[in-house]
This record gives C-alpha cells, sequence and structure tokens, in this order.
C-alpha cells in the first residue's frame, strides 16, 4: 500500500501506486503447507510456481533484487489465482491480495509481447461487453448448427493452429435461445425479501437460463428480484488479470446501478463475480467518494446458494433421482469461504445423491481467463478433474461458476464422458418446477 511504501521506503521493481505488500509477505514463514494444495505446483512440482516460491519473488522484487523480465513475470502469468493456498495457510497470509498487487504491477510496469498483448486485450474487449457478446451469439450460431465446427474438430484441425484458438474453440458455449429476465419480477406470496440480482457478461449472454433459474427459484422462495438492465461488468476478470484501473471504473459503475435500485441485498450466481465484488471495499480503498459506499456494498453481497441456505425452504422440492457429482469452483470455496450451502441446497431435493468428487480444493483450470491465455496447464489440470469425476457414474455435475462449467463440459466431451453439467441452480430450479433431470441444458 501506498503508506507502506513510504514507511519501509522499498518499492524495487515495483511503482509506487499499491505494491503487494511487504507486511502480508513477511507473514510466510515458508512452512509448505500451501504446496499440495497449490493446482500449479501439483503439476510441475518447481518451488517457483508455487504460492511460497511466488511471495519470494515478489519480496525479491520489492526488494529490487530481481527484474521485472519475461522468466519473472511468467511466474506470475502460471498462477491461477485460485487462492487455494489462503485456507491451508496456518499463517493467515492474504495471498490473493498479493497476486492481484502483483499483476497490476506487471500490467503497468511489463511490456508483454505484441501477439500476447493483442490476444488478452480481445479477450478483455470482448467477455467483458455484454452487448459485444450478444452480437457474436449469432455468427457462433451458424458456426456450430451448420456443421462447420464438427469439421473443423474431426479433421484436428485445431491441433495445426495456435493453442489459444484450439482453446477458444473447446471451450464455446452452445449457443441456444436467450431466456430473458425481467427488471422486477415480484415475489410469490409474502415478500420476504427485495434483492437485486448481479446478471453478469458471458451469464447473461450464454448462459440466460442460469439468470432465468436464479430468478425463478428467488422468486418463489418470496423474494422480489431487480435486476437492473443498465448493469455492466462487475470488473472481474480485469482485478484477476491485473487490469486495475477498468476493474475500479466498473465498480463504481456497479455501486451505482445497485444503489439506485435499492435493494437489501445483492445476488451473484457467478463465483467469480462474487469474490470479485465481494472485494469491492478494498479495490476502492484509495477512493474518496466510493471507498465507504464500496464497503457497504460488498457487505450486501452474496453467493445465491448463502442466500437460499438462510431462508427457510417454502417452495415444495420434487424429486429428481439422480447421482449429482458437486465441484467446488475456486472462487466460491476459498475466495468467499460458500463450501456447505451449495451442498445442503441439493441435500433438500428428494431423490438425488450427492456425490465428492477427489481432490475437490484443486481447481479445473478454469480460472477467469487462465484457460484461454495458459492453454496447456489448464487442460491438464482439466483432463485431471475430468479423470476424477468418471468413476463416480454420476448422472449430472453440478457448479456455481460458468467458465467451471465450460471447463468442465470440454474436459467431459474430450474424455468421452457424456456427463452434462449444470448450475447448481437449475437443479433446484427444476425440482421446484417438478421437471426431469433431461430438461436441462
Amino acid at each position: 500500500m501506498a503508506n507502506e511504501t513510504e514507511r519501509t521506503g522499498l518499492t524495487g521493481a515495483f511503482d509506487a501506486h499499491n505494491p503487494p505488500s511487504l507486511e502480508l509477505m513477511e507473514k510466510c514463514v515458508h512452512c509448505g503447507f500451501c504446496l499440495p494444495a497449490c493446482p500449479t505446483y501439483s503439476l510441475w512440482g518447481q518451488e517457483m510456481d508455487s504460492p511460497r516460491g511466488r511471495i519470494y519473488l515478489m519480496k525479491l522484487a520489492l526488494e529490487g533484487k530481481a527484474e521485472m523480465n519475461e522468466r519473472w513475470v511468467s511466474h506470475f502469468d502460471s498462477c491461477l489465482g485460485c487462492v487455494a493456498c489462503m485456507p491451508a495457510c496456518p499463517s493467515g497470509v492474504d495471498y490473493g491480495k498479493l497476486i492481484e498487487a502483483t499483476r497490476a504491477q506487471i500490467e503497468r510496469n511489463y511490456r508483454r509481447p505484441a501477439a500476447e498483448k493483442m490476444h488478452r486485450r480481445f479477450l478483455f474487449e470482448t467477455l467483458t461487453k455484454p452487448g459485444r457478446m450478444k452480437f457474436l451469439r449469432w455468427p457462433l450460431l451458424a458456426y456450430q448448427k451448420s456443421g462447420l465446427q464438427a469439421a473443423l474438430r474431426s479433421m484436428g484441425t485445431f491441433r495445426l493452429l495456435p493453442k489459444s484458438v484450439g482453446a477458444m474453440d473447446a471451450l464455446l458455449p452452445t449457443a441456444s435461445p436467450v431466456e430473458p429476465v425481467a427488471a422486477i419480477t415480484p415475489a410469490r406470496g409474502e415478500k420476504r425479501k427485495r434483492v437485486g440480482l448481479l446478471l453478469g457478461c458471458v451469464q447473461r449472454t450464454f448462459f440466460s437460463h442460469v439468470n432465468a433459474a436464479t430468478t425463478r427459484v428467488l422468486s418463489a422462495e418470496g423474494c422480489e428480484v431487480v435486476a437492473p438492465p443498465e448493469q455492466t461488468c462487475c470488473g472481474a476478470l480485469f482485478v484477476h488479470a491485473g487490469e486495475e484501473a477498468q476493474a475500479e471504473e466498473l465498480a463504481r459503475k456497479t455501486i451505482d446501478v445497485f444503489e439506485e435500485a435499492n435493494v437489501e441485498t445483492i445476488v451473484i450466481n457467478a463465483a467469480g463475480c462474487g469474490s470479485n465484488v465481494k472485494q469491492y471495499g478494498h479495490l476502492l480503498r484509495d477512493d474518496p467518494k466510493y471507498a465507504e459506499r464500496a464497503r457497504r456494498f460488498a457487505a450486501k453481497c452474496k453467493d445465491i446458494s448463502e442466500i437460499l441456505a438462510v431462508l427457510s425452504p417454502r417452495a415444495e422440492r420434487k424429486p429428481i433421482h439422480a447421482r449429482v457429482a458437486f465441484h467446488d469452483s475456486c472462487h466460491l470455496q476459498h475466495a468467499q469461504g460458500v463450501r456447505t450451502q451449495p451442498r445442503s441446497l441439493l441435500l433438500q431435493i428428494p431423490g438425488t445423491q450427492l456425490l465428492e468428487i477427489p481432490e475437490s480444493p484443486i481447481c479445473c483450470g478454469s480460472a477467469g481467463i487462465y484457460n484461454l491465455v495458459q492453454p496447456e496447464a489448464a487442460t491438464e489440470l482439466g483432463d485431471r478433474k475430468a479423470r476424477l469425476i468418471a468413476p463416480l457414474q454420476a448422472d449430472v455435475v453440478a457448479t456455481g461458476n460458468p467458465g467451471c462449467l465450460l471447463q468442465l463440459q470440454s474436459a467431459l466431451r474430450k474424455a468421452n464422458h457424456r456427463i452434462p453439467v449444470v448450475h447448481t441452480i437449475q437443479l433446484l430450479d427444476a425440482s421446484i418446477r417438478g421437471l426431469s433431470l433431461n430438461s436441462l441444458r
């Protein structure tokens, strides 16, 4: 932080704007408890690709003993930001704040190769712009329905192209009709709460059925749901990738929109977005106009499973006889500390058998845009997760994040396991509506 820079006099390879905190770094005692929890260390066994190794590199840079060169940057680019190390750390090191501060420094002070910079810019200018993604739905629909995608895949075309291109194709969502969500959906029966719904970017465009299911369930449980149509991206992808200025601007816009909506709680059904908006107080800590507003806003933010877990069920749950493997999104279980709530919701459904996936703390490889900018490591992690799911003989996999959903679908399809992957709220919605498992997409 700026005050800490003044106290220590250290900036080294970093600039003076919020470098990673030396105080947080010094809490790390290098005990090694984080090593088995870290996906990249589990893959490669390299110290500098572990949390304590990266903290060591941060400290070297802060002390001016390491340069922000390609090799140094590569160790931070390889980090998924899954923060699985944080629950494993007995010293309470807030690695999430350290990696985000370091990435912000990298994006300001390191010159990426032109092709890499263009690729990242394309992803940000597409995935964080719902209007642009809506426009891309039609070319995507033509690409998939014409058979061109299937033909290119069967010919092995993507093996001849850059890995980033193949990764984008493998992760493309299936274009399907949009299910709109009304600006205001009334509560069914007596109103218990007035909540706001964060629509998301990818969620709003390609998983609109998840937003629709979320709205129906909340309404059935007595919540009036406000979904302001003017809301923009919350800035999660920018935060996780170190694009700090863009993230701050989007955070301000999101706060403005939901303050106007006058809701008690803001509900999020995408774990990556949830972990971001809950940290708005930290993100905007230096903004005198928004700092306190950001803290109040963040305190109102809850994952959909957190809201429903504290509301006594009102709507009848009808049976769904299925073996459900639950996948913990990293930004839900580690960043937000939400693990029991989605499981309790699934167990409310009569006939459901809940299955635990081994190595649940290990990331599936999605991690924001990680699977698009680090496709080889992401593929290894996705394949590993698919191998762990297959023996469970699940009828369906449930998760709480659109990125995980796409990553798991891709990995399972690659392994020839035709197991559907859905959002947890879709199963609860189907149960309340009396629909079968086959109705889900």
